[in-house]
């Protein structure tokens, strides 16, 4: 969900550092893969064939456009804008790799040159999809063909703002090609059903992973391991879009991260990390017969030195069951030590109205558990939705003082918002609007009271590089444990391990100088751990004021525009 403070792409930098860049180098890769090709297919054959259960799909012609001769179907340019997560985000990019592939120029910041607008929306929280509502309305303003793929149309089709437009659901991303086609043409086409296995009708969980991607960030390959989820929480529109459990087989996902690291003979013009993406990782493989930790050694496996994996989001009811398997995962040196566990409640009575099958106590032992053993220390991730329907003042406070307890460095705090269709939405309401907004302010509060990483300062550390800032003055690096570190623009480290110093920390960052760009990161200490002390010169010390003073102000810049954030969420009316 898109937390108060900033999404969780803002806050860990993972946005793409140069969107035409990243484009035009995977323009090139892309076009050398020919071993996958978009089949096409007649709308009105194909619709003579698939016209039963939840495998149809319906073309309603429109007249197509007279008095010039139409562009040849392929050469036209079509603008992709993504929202939500990183399986949103991945779908994206398998959009953008088949477009490209058949001979599309795809832009991500250029809606104005483009003949169709592809709007990739996120149905989690009622901000994200006013966001993708006011992107139609702008396309159509311009005249524009367009389509909209992702959560919103799957979860609502008949939603009024969402007539006369093509729709794509979540299950048909490979069929893209055809969608635009036949958009281009001056048709409307829906195509909502979930693709079913020929070999056992069983429910597939999405696109084949080998298709042509172009990746938003070159170096970060986004693999979605399975869809959907085994939960039926109460406040979630995301179940009605992904559907029930489904996962992809342990091969497939490994042979994706193989090719991902294997586009050339190093990290520089390929992936060198890899983020194992889904609505719930911790309950992979279950509908499959397999399980999580048994992928993750053999995806591990698979990793070259220097590359790195992020585990995705996991509820804690399924990832109980393999806490020390996942506390040894999370100390191999090509893992991260990074979990994102979201508990949404400090209060057990609103966990049971949540629906969310575990209790405060389990996610407790989680924290505990890993904390304990994962060797360096290890970052928990969580998230709170401020405002639920049955939350009390002492529910809320309970929330509060599992904060202070934890004190966790990344909180996605999340004003309730009820979703059309949600049991959540039909509750009573136990506060105001004006107490829920509260709350959330209160929350926001005592997150920003503390700070986390004041006792790394001066510390020497490993980083992998990987991005750049939004404000395109520092390269963005991580840790071991996955925190955040900012280096100066003055060489181009991305795709590089290097070590760095720390010269100054900050409420989601820290700031840092090279000191090493040489050394071999296979022989390094295990995931970069805290190396050495800092032990300056005078020189050196002048130097430390200096970068210590601009970090301070780059940490007030982004601050400043957190804290904006948080306040146009804040100022959304709770329905």
């Amino acid at each position: 969900a898109e937390p108060v403070e900033a999404d969780i792409e803002d806050l860990l930098k993972l946005a793409s550092a140069d969107d035409d860049a990243a484009a035009s180098s995977s323009f090139a890769r892309v076009a050398d893969r020919t071993s996958w090709w978009p089949g096409r297919r007649d709308f009105d054959n194909n619709n003579n064939n698939n016209n039963s259960s939840s495998n149809n799909s319906n073309s309603n012609r429109t007249p197509a456009p007279t008095g010039s001769l139409a562009k040849s179907p392929g050469t036209e340019c079509v603008y992709i804008r993504t929202w939500g997560c990183a399986h949103n985000t991945s779908d994206g990019e398998y959009m953008a790799g088949l477009l490209s592939a058949y001979g599309y120029s795809v832009t991500t910041d250029q809606p104005d040159q483009a003949d169709l607008w592809l709007l990739n929306s996120c149905t989690v929280k009622t901000p994200a999809e006013h966001h993708a509502r006011n992107e139609i309305q702008a396309a159509r303003q311009a005249g524009k063909a367009i389509v909209v793929a992702g959560c919103v149309p799957q979860g609502q089709p008949d939603a009024a703002f969402l007539r006369g437009v093509s729709l794509l659901g979540v299950g048909q991303v490979g069929r893209v090609v055809e969608v635009v086609e036949e958009t281009l043409r001056g048709n409307s086409v829906r195509l909502l059903g979930k693709e079913k296995s020929a070999t056992n009708g069983r429910r597939l969980p999405g696109p084949p992973l080998d298709m042509p991607k172009i990746r938003r960030n070159p170096l970060i390959e986004i693999v979605p391991i399975n869809s959907g989820c085994l939960n039926s929480c109460t406040y979630c529109k995301t179940k009605h879009a992904r559907g029930q459990l489904s996962s992809y087989q342990p091969d497939q996902i490994v042979h994706r991260v193989a090719s991902a690291f294997a586009e050339t003979p190093d990290c520089g013009g390929g992936a060198c990390e890899v983020w194992l993406t889904s609505e719930d990782t911790g309950a992979y493989g279950i509908d499959i017969g397999v399980d999580l930790p048994s992928l993750l050694d053999a995806v591990v496996d698979a990793i070259p030195s220097g590359g790195m994996l992020r585990l995705g989001m996991t509820n804690p009811p399924y990832i109980l069951r393999h806490l020390p398997a996942v506390a040894r995962l999370l100390a191999h040196p090509r893992v991260y030590a990074f979990l994102h566990v979201p508990v949404q409640s400090g209060s057990d009575a609103v966990l049971g109205e949540m629906r969310r099958e575990y209790t405060l106590a389990d996610f407790c032992t989680v924290v505990d558990y890993l904390r304990d053993r994962v060797p360096g220390g290890v970052t928990i991730a969580t998230d709170i939705i401020a405002g639920f329907p049955t939350e009390t003042e002492d529910d809320f406070e309970a929330t509060c003082r599992l904060i202070e307890k934890y004190k966790f460095p990344v909180l996605f705090i999340n004003q309730f918002f009820p979703r059309p269709g949600t049991p959540a939405a039909r509750m009573h309401r136990e506060a105001t609007p004006a107490e829920v907004k509260d709350r959330t302010r209160r929350l926001n509060q005592l997150f920003r009271s503390y700070t986390s990483y004041d006792d790394q300062l001066g510390s020497v550390q490993d980083i992998l590089v990987t991005d750049v800032s939004h404000d395109k003055q520092h390269w963005v690096g991580h840790n071991k444990r996955y925190e955040q570190i900012l280096l100066p623009m003055n060489q181009n480290w991305l795709g590089q391990w290097i070590r760095v110093r720390i010269l100054a920390t900050g409420k989601h960052h820290m700031m840092a100088e090279p000191v090493d760009c040489s050394f071999n990161r296979s022989s390094s200490a295990a995931g970069g751990a805290r190396l050495q002390p800092a032990v300056s010169s005078s020189s050196t010390g002048h130097l430390l004021l200096l970068s210590a003073g601009l970090a301070l102000l780059s940490g007030c810049l982004l601050a400043y525009r957190l804290r904006k954030l948080a306040e146009a969420d804040e100022a959304e009316t709770v329905l």
